[in-house]
């Protein structure tokens, strides 16, 4: 997998490769910044297509390449 940017998570979509609950297809709905230093990430905030739940995880999370593929397939 390339490199994630932080500047290009919002709005990215993302499928699980493992789906539970049939939520398989996710939108980057916000990005949080460190309090102190606005340039560095700490966290996001998934939503599930399917049934619009929201789930907040530490952004390297996407980079697991055994959980997360980048666009929806």
């Amino acid at each position: 997998m390339t490199a994630l940017s932080p500047k290009k998570l919002l709005h990215s979509k993302w499928s699980a490769l493992a789906p539970r609950d049939r939520e398989k297809h996710f939108l980057v709905v916000a990005v949080e910044h460190d309090p102190l230093d606005a340039q560095r990430v700490t966290t996001i905030t998934l939503e599930a297509v399917l049934s619009r739940r929201h789930y907040t995880l530490p952004w390297r999370a996407l980079a697991d390449a055994a959980q997360w593929q980048r666009g929806w397939r």
